[in-house]
Formats: C-alpha cells, sequence, structure tokens
C-alpha cells in the first residue's frame, strides 16, 4: 500500500467518513480499478481523480497499475 487518507463520502444529506488506500505497482497491463463502495458513482470517479491530479500540478502514473481502495472508515 502507497498510502492511506480519509476522506468524506456523501449519502444523501448525510456525510459518512471514507479511508481511502491506494497502491500503485509496475504492471504488464496498466490501468486503474477503484473498488469498495457499492456505488456507481465509484466507477464514473476515475476520470475525476485522473483530472483532480492533473490539476493539483502532479503526473498521472499513466503506465502503472493504480488500486483505490474505497472502505467505511473505522472509528479509533
Amino acid at each position: 500500500m502507497l498510502a492511506r487518507v480519509f476522506s468524506c463520502a456523501l449519502i444523501g444529506l448525510d456525510g459518512a467518513l471514507v479511508e481511502v488506500e491506494v497502491d500503485i505497482s509496475r504492471a504488464q497491463m496498466p490501468n486503474t480499478t477503484i473498488v469498495g463502495l457499492p456505488d456507481a458513482a465509484v466507477q464514473e470517479a476515475k476520470e475525476r481523480v485522473r483530472a483532480a491530479v492533473r490539476n493539483s500540478g502532479l503526473n498521472f502514473p499513466f503506465n502503472s497499475k493504480v488500486v483505490v481502495n474505497l472502505a467505511p472508515a473505522r472509528c479509533m
């Protein structure tokens, strides 16, 4: 795992704490996969994530396999 951060997901009018884990590895078949929260919007988020990375001035790792896991955060 490369990184773990916490974010928020909107469920109706309520917010839920979400743990975001990202793994980047070199692969023969580079792609981006978002797994976790069972919502159609999760799959649509791929392009928004790429755009956000580009607009922040960073380079998106297009030649790598990127796996983003979204899971309900455990309260600590």
